[in-house]
């Protein structure tokens, strides 16, 4: 049985291939860049990358949450059942609505599906989003006063795989996120060092920042307002889900892994 991972290369996807193949699973592991290659934006890439595969891990780019990504996800979705690639584990965001439209677009496909939403990773200041700015010293974030359960890139490939792996999580929404609640100011401190400068900004602003830092004008947007949408506190809780699926807590900002992968 083959698994296909999308978004292979990026922080969970590569960790969930990875601990397939060493239990010795077929994985197909795709990008972009990858043979058979594959992007969500250009639907003729799919077929290919899901035939022969029964199963998936999805994570979609830039963000589930952007507008029309809900259509892509349910297209994709019933395309691959169709193929025979029917049990479908999809990573997805906490508190967003239009993460939910696609989540509900991939229910409506007919898939055996799994729901995974995840908190902000811990790993966006290490390796991700935030790494080359908190490397140099800052970082700036949209203007917010509520603290988020980030939670480790690795607890969320390890609860992927059980799921992938388990029919008993079939139907099932998992929350994922850490043991701790903690602003982005206090991450930035306990990742970067004492002397980082923190930086929050109102919406518009922060969309000049990142379109400056070359990410294209509607996704920089898109983000932006997407991050002002979750950092009103509605997700300013933990959960036990990632304890309930592994058998052991969370882990926490200390328990980071922050060497080069």
């Amino acid at each position: 049985m083959t698994t296909l991972i999308t978004g292979a290369t990026g922080k969970t996807g590569q960790r969930v291939a990875h601990r397939l193949q060493t239990l010795d699973h077929d994985v197909r592991a795709v990008t972009r860049h990858s043979t058979p290659r594959f992007d969500w934006h250009d639907q003729a890439t799919w077929s290919e990358a899901v035939d022969g595969c029964a199963s998936a891990y999805l994570t979609f780019q830039p963000d589930l949450g952007l507008p029309g990504a809900d259509e892509i996800i349910g297209a994709f979705a019933a395309q691959a059942v169709a193929a025979g690639c029917s049990r479908l584990v999809l990573l997805s965001g906490r508190g967003e609505d239009g993460a939910q439209r696609a989540e509900q677009a991939m229910m409506a496909s007919g898939a055996e599906w799994t729901i995974l939403r995840s908190a902000f990773f811990l790993q966006n200041f290490t390796e991700g989003t935030f790494a080359d700015e908190l490397a140099a010293g800052s970082l700036t974030m949209v203007e917010h006063t509520v603290a988020e359960p980030f939670v480790d890139a690795d607890d969320i490939a390890d609860v992927a795989v059980a799921t992938l792996l388990d029919e008993a999580y079939v139907g099932r929404v998992l929350e994922l996120t850490g043991p701790q609640l903690l602003t982005f100011e206090e991450a930035a401190h306990a990742i970067g060092g004492p002397t980082v400068t923190y930086r929050s900004m109102p919406t518009e602003d922060y969309v000049a920042v990142l379109t400056a830092a070359g990410l294209p004008a509607p996704d920089a947007a898109g983000l932006a307002y997407l991050f002002e949408e979750v950092l009103d506190g509605r997700n300013a809780y933990v959960s036990s889900d990632v304890e309930s699926v592994l058998g052991r807590a969370a882990r926490s900002i200390d328990d980071l892994d922050r060497g080069e992968r």
